[in-house]
Parts: C-alpha cells; structure tokens; sequence
C-alpha cells in the first residue's frame, strides 16, 4: 500500500503559563503585577474575537461601527538577572473578560510608558488602538492607552537579524510571526486557531498555548538580536554608548561573560539606539467606516441577489455525482485559507487540488472549479456570493481546525473512505502512487539530486512508493502507522 509521512505531533511549549481570571485578591494577578513592577523586557500580544462580515444585501439597519473588544492580552515578563534564553520568563495570559478593568488600568498604563523597559511586539499598534478602547468603553473617557515607549517591533529585528539596514526603510514584503519563528528560532507556530472565537469561554488548552506563545517567542527573538548586537560590537554596555554607536574592546569582554553581567548597559543601548514608540492620534482613536462596504452596496449586481440568498449549507448534487453527469470520484478545489485540509483530504485518497497561483482572483478559482468539475471548499464568506456562477460548487467549510475540517467534509458530502484509500496519493502535489513498490537500490536510485533518503532505513525491510506526478518518494515508517491510525479514528473506519 502506499505510504505517506505525516507530520510528527508537536513537541509541548517550553514554557509554563499563568491565567490571570480572578479579581484584584487571586495570586495570579498578585503575580502579574510583580512581574510588571520588576521587568525590563516585557513582550505583549492581545486577541479579540474576529469581526464577520454579514451578508451584503441584509436590509437592517447597520449598528454604528466599533473596535472589537480585546478579549486577551498576553504578557511575557522577563526581570533583573534573567540571562537571555537562561533566565526564567513569566508569561501570562489575562482574561480581560473576567478580570477588573480598573485593577490592571494603572499597571498597564505605567508599563507601556515606563522609560527603563523595553516593549516588544508584532505590529501592536492595531492592538494597542484596540486595547484602548476596551479600557475607554468600560472605564470612560481618559482610561484608554495613548502611547507604548520606548518599543521595538519585531519585524525591524527580523529585518536586522537578516542583514538590513535598521535606518534605512524595510522591505514592502511582510512576514508573519508564524514566518519570522520559523526562520529564526526553528519553532513551527500554527495558526489554526488565529480566528477563533476569543469571547467563548471556557478557553480551550489549545487556544491558551497559542495566545500565550505570541508573546513568550518574541522574547526568544529579542535574544538573538541581543545577542548579534554584543557580539558584533554595535552598542556599549554602559548608559552612555558612544556617539558612532560601536563599542570599545570591552565590549567583547563582557558580552563573553554572559548577559546577566551588562544586561541594563546593553539595554539601555539598545533602547537609546534602537527603540521607536507608538503614539495613538486622535484620528487612531475614531472608527473609519468601511469604504470597502459601500462600494460592496452599490455595485451588487441584482442579478446575484436573485440567484444566491446567502445561504452556507450545501445543497447539491455534486459535479462528480452520476445524477449529473459525473464518474462518482469527488474532486475538491481548497483555497489557500485551508490548504492544510488538502494535505488531509488526499491522506485518505480524495483527489484535493489547490489554486494554481499563491494569490488567485475568485474569477480564476471558479473557473478552476468548474472546468475540472470540483467542489471549491473555502472559509472565504465573500467567494459565497459567486455561486450563483459556478452552481452547487462552493461549500464554506465552518470548523477551524484540520481535524474537524476533514470530518466536517465527508459528513458533508457522505464520502465513504475505505482503509485501503489510506496514504493512497501524494500529499504534496495530490498525483498517484506507481502501483509496483520500489526495491531500496530502485529507491535510491530514483532519489538521486531529488530527495535523500536517511541512512537509518538502509538496513530495515521497506517497501519505497513513488508519485506518478512530482516524483517524491515514501516509505512505511512510524510517521506513516502514526497516521494511518489517526485517519482511521477521524474516517470512524474499523481497522
């Protein structure tokens, strides 16, 4: 049978998390509130529940526009006498839902202007704006947050850890955090639960190591680039750096005896040659309302009113089914929002392809869809309203995670996988496997210049599949029985 390897499980976050829920008495907070009191780096991210676009031809009456309400704010503290990547971080995640406002308005406001510490963030001033108004609407006028200083963003250290000139202006191309980690710290982030709904309470495990990780990583980052800056010689380890920026010998005399000996001189450097800061404007504070809406207003065409009545659940038959005209194989087209539920769909041999191009028009999806007679699977609300082009092919897929997405879609469709269609196709470009194996010589062989095959499997009695289409090669290991026993929990299959 051909073999595919799956992902190996992730490894568990290195870092314990505090949830601070009570109020102003729980030892959480009393934690909290100390280690904001004794930081000198602290990193912060926050979440709030995604906004959803409603369909565009809804009658009512629009409510006046809003910030979203932060939901979650997330805080890594590291103090005196932590080493960078030795000492012990505290990361919290605080629940602003249940936590008084008014206990954490003081701390956080002498936090973000607290001039001897150093605010990292990913791109905060969207949720600092946020973060104001949630503390504006429940405390009043006055109790929002108007500046974070002094503060280094973290794409300008990717930026600086890459080679770029920090004075000179940053590359168009943006990186995600998930990215940056990635390339910098080998850490893969996933992002599936990125839009889930933050307001839900109780926060699942997951939901609360992947909010508590966008801090805590950042903190990992700014080491790195500590560590760049004492090694390369950029900043001196005292309050007063010189004036071209560079250190004298002693610079490499202390940066080799470790961070905790000139940790404040060489932050203080950083922050006098480096830091920025946020400051919130009067016109950040107002909500724009959305142009993007209006223009959607008037050029509905009242010909997709007519034909698409917003409705999400699917309605069939599909193309592939023989009432239309179809073989009976289901064939499905995931936009690039769910590619991860492709690699899960031809893991149980369903024929799932991808847009030919990274950033496709809907035109280009549909046109895909329709010529190879799939069914466009998307979380996309907007690629809804071009039903009525492609008919009884386009489904929004409602769960979020792999898992769920996959189940949700064989229920869906009524698809019925069998054991045998496990592992049966590429995951990587969807084809088919040769239907002979490949000897280990044959696979090495077939390897050359393309793919390496580890040594350790020379002496192990495998059988080697080839893909028909891109050539990658796969082979029977633990991942492969790992995930054959996943599918078959997740497919209800009897083994």
């Amino acid at each position: 049978m051909a073999a595919a390897p799956a992902p190996a499980p992730p490894l568990p976050p290195p870092f314990a998390v505090n949830v601070v829920n009570g109020r102003g008495s729980s030892p959480e907070l009393a934690l909290l509130l100390r280690s904001l009191s004794a930081a000198r780096v602290v990193a912060l991210d926050a979440e709030w529940k995604p906004r959803r676009r409603g369909p565009g031809n809804d009658p009512s009456p629009a409510p006046p526009p809003q910030f979203p309400t932060v939901a979650l704010l997330q805080i890594a503290c590291r103090g005196d006498g932590d080493g960078a990547g030795e000492g012990v971080t505290d990361v919290f995640v605080v629940d602003l839902l249940s936590v008084p406002l008014a206990d954490l308005w003081t701390p956080l406001r002498e936090l973000f202007e607290k001039p001897e510490v150093l605010k990292l963030g990913f791109r905060f001033k969207q949720d600092l704006v946020y973060l104001s108004a949630t503390f504006a609407a429940a405390l009043g006028c006055g109790t929002g947050f108007e500046r974070v200083e002094p503060f280094l963003d973290i794409t300008n250290v990717y930026y600086y850890l890459k080679g770029h000139d920090m004075q000179k202006r940053l590359p168009r191309e943006t990186k995600s955090l998930a990215t940056i980690c990635e390339e910098l710290l080998g850490v893969s982030l996933s992002k599936e639960l990125q839009c889930s709904d933050w307001s839900c309470r109780p926060l699942t495990e997951g939901q609360i190591q992947y909010a508590a990780s966008d801090a805590y990583y950042l903190l990992d980052i700014f080491d790195l680039f500590l560590q760049k800056i004492i090694t390369e010689g950029k900043c001196l380890p005292t309050n007063k750096p010189t004036l071209d920026g560079h250190c004298p010998s002693r610079g490499t005399e202390c940066a080799s005896s470790g961070y905790d000996t000139c940790s404040d001189g060489y932050l203080t450097s950083i922050v006098v040659k480096y830091h920025e800061k946020i400051l919130l404007t009067e016109s950040d504070t107002k909500v724009r309302s959305s142009r993007w809406k209006e223009k959607q207003k008037l050029s509905t065409n009242a010909k997709c009113k007519e034909k698409f009545e917003g409705s999400t659940e699917w309605q069939g038959p599909p193309p592939w089914d023989p009432s239309a005209g179809g073989d009976g194989c289901p064939k499905f087209l995931c936009d690039v929002m769910i590619e991860g539920l492709a690699k899960h769909l031809r893991c149980v041999g369903i024929d799932a392809a991808i847009p030919s191009s990274r950033k496709p028009e809907p035109r280009e999806l549909l046109n895909q869809t329709y010529k190879e007679r799939r069914v466009l699977l998307t979380r996309d609300v907007k690629l809804l309203k071009y039903q009525y082009l492609a008919s009884n092919q386009v489904y929004r897929v409602k769960s979020l995670l792999k898992h769920d997405q996959l189940a949700e879609v064989i229920d869906t469709f009524q698809l019925k996988i069998s054991e045998d269609q496990l592992m049966s196709r590429c995951t990587k470009c969807n084809g088919r496997f040769i239907q002979k194996p490949l000897t280990l010589d044959e696979a090495i062989e077939a390897s050359k210049g393309f793919q390496i095959i580890p040594s350790c499997l020379f002496n192990r009695n495998l059988e080697f599949w080839k893909c028909t289409d891109c050539n990658q090669l796969y082979w029977e290991g633990t991942q492969y029985h790992n995930a054959v026993q996943k599918f078959l929990s997740v497919c209800n299959i009897s083994a």
